[in-house]
């Protein structure tokens, strides 16, 4: 008997050591998501250049990360936040999942779409991402990264903002896609206060729609919301290192997403440095935000887990910059990019992205080659070997991260759909650079904007002009038109759907459908 429970243990051993190896072949994945941070809202410098931006704010988490891992420079989401975090979840560009504007109320029309008097609004998906078993007209349905990383045996957990489905849907619960674990926020797009004493928004609001979910333990209490969801996703990634698996933790902030409301941990100083009380809220929310990623960053140390645990950090769209912000014109928030979000000029839509991964990515690297929100899902669905999906618009990132040459693959056209007017409800459409319902492509250094209510088209080169700053339109018809038969070539292919013409009752004829574009300065 003696030796037989020793040959079943030196088996188990065995056993327990394959799983173990299998388990390192995959690693735990961190991936963290600001919410409206800018390009240029760190003192990690993303650009050809530092700026008073980069001096201004205090995030040494990230400069952290940019030391221990890459910088991507060249990095995008969508121009609002439903759009990229449906497309994070399901690897799909905004045209073709037709989640193109941030979603909010359930039902037979759309409650986020803003009014105008010549276009009506485009028949999106306004219900949002749903799961499979649930079929609702206005929504999509697709296999989503965190049931693909579950079903390959990761376990899940979902901290911070959902924002997948609209109000009174299956999709409004983040857990219906895959998560174990769910805590924050549902189907609203912010929190209706940072602040425990406040209840996180409950005293306004009981019942939603802007209060922040899960965390009534918390009420009353003086603590921000940043550091309520941090602590519980210490908790959570303390449990699920005990189990015999890895880990998927999706925390999504609500930071620093309106209202921009002081995290007072951190405001006096930048009012002591002349702020003014909502740009001093501001780089505080910044500043929590990023004490955040360096306590998660502290306790992957603590449990010896740092190097085999892949850390992403990016945003859901530009930094907000128009008049809800001060201390500058709007729509300069970002420079020396144009514009902010719910723009498809760079300020809009570029945003900031660091990938630590020790055992992958080299310290101190930068890449500069274009990438995209809906990447992510190739590139974290094949890091944890989950089953392959087709019809996936992204690229995995993997070649990127190794520090290799770019694949040919990555000599692809990046596009942007938002056949929407966009801005705060019950207001006119937020005017400026890049604004309004449009379509745009970028290959290479060109970029070409098409602008849904005047058939007009601006054409950047954006290695010439970061800023876009001058339309080179009717300098180039040449390009532009190559550019507006592959734009218009993507979007039918995709099945997009564009806004209606009100005089007519017929959709906004494809960017290559225009026959005399109506071109005029970069405003």
């Amino acid at each position: 008997m003696k030796s037989a429970f020793r040959g079943l243990s030196v088996v188990a051993f065995l056993v327990i050591q394959v799983a173990s190896s299998a388990a390192s072949d995959r690693p735990n994945v961190l991936f963290i998501l600001a919410d409206d941070m800018g390009w240029q809202d760190t003192s990690a410098e993303f650009g050809p250049e530092r700026t008073s931006y980069n001096d201004r704010y205090h995030t040494p988490a990230l400069e952290r990360l940019a030391e221990e891992g890459m910088k991507f420079t060249q990095a995008y989401a969508c121009a609002v936040c439903s759009p990229t975090r449906v497309s994070l979840f399901t690897g799909q560009n905004e045209a073709r999942h037709r989640v193109t504007q941030w979603t909010f109320r359930s039902g037979e029309q759309p409650s986020s779409d803003l009014t105008h008097p010549s276009l009506a609004a485009a028949n999106w998906n306004w219900n949002g991402l749903q799961p499979s078993d649930v079929t609702i007209p206005n929504s999509v349905n697709a296999a989503t990264l965190p049931a693909l990383l579950k079903q390959s045996g990761y376990h899940t957990m979902h901290f911070g903002k959902g924002h997948l489905g609209a109000a009174d849907t299956a999709g409004a619960d983040p857990k219906v896609f895959g998560f174990d674990v769910r805590i924050g926020g549902r189907d609203a797009g912010g929190c209706g206060s940072y602040y425990a004493a406040e209840n996180f928004g409950a005293k306004k609001s009981p019942n939603g729609p802007w209060r922040a979910w899960d965390l009534d333990s918390y009420f009353g209490q003086d603590i921000h919301l940043t550091e309520a969801l941090t602590r519980e996703a210490t908790r959570e990634i303390r449990d699920a290192v005990q189990r015999d698996q890895p880990f998927f933790c999706y925390f999504a902030h609500f930071a620093p997403h309106t209202p921009i409301a002081p995290d007072e941990r951190f405001a006096p100083n930048f009012r002591r440095q002349g702020l003014d009380d909502i740009e001093a809220a501001y780089a505080s929310l910044i500043e929590g935000m990023d004490k955040s990623v360096g306590d998660l960053l502290a306790l992957l140390d603590e449990l010896g887990i740092a190097d085999n645990t892949l850390v992403v950090f990016t945003s859901d769209n530009g930094g907000l910059s128009h008049d809800r912000r001060s201390m500058a014109p709007p729509h300069t928030h970002n420079r020396p990019l144009s514009s902010g979000k719910g723009s498809h000029h760079e300020g809009g839509i570029r945003v900031p992205l660091l990938v630590r991964w020790p055992s992958v990515v080299q310290p101190k690297t930068t890449c500069q080659t274009p990438v995209i929100i809906y990447d992510w899902f190739p590139t974290l669905s094949g890091v944890g070997q989950a089953t392959p999906v087709p019809h996936l618009d992204g690229l995995s990132l993997i070649p990127l991260l190794k520090n290799q040459s770019p694949p040919d693959d990555f000599d692809r056209p990046l596009i942007w759909h938002f056949p929407n007017f966009w801005g705060p409800l019950k207001r006119p459409p937020v005017e400026g650079p890049g604004m309004g319902p449009s379509s745009t492509i970028r290959r290479g250094d060109w970029k070409l904007i098409y602008y849904h209510t005047d058939l007009r088209f601006e054409l950047f080169n954006l290695a010439d002009d970061l800023g876009e700053t001058r339309n080179l339109s009717t300098k180039h018809p040449r390009i532009l038109a190559g550019l507006a038969g592959e734009l218009g070539e993507y979007l039918r292919s995709s099945n997009a759907v564009m806004p209606i013409v009100k005089m007519t009752g017929r959709p906004v004829p494809w960017p290559d459908q225009v026959e005399q574009p109506i071109n005029g300065d970069a405003r």
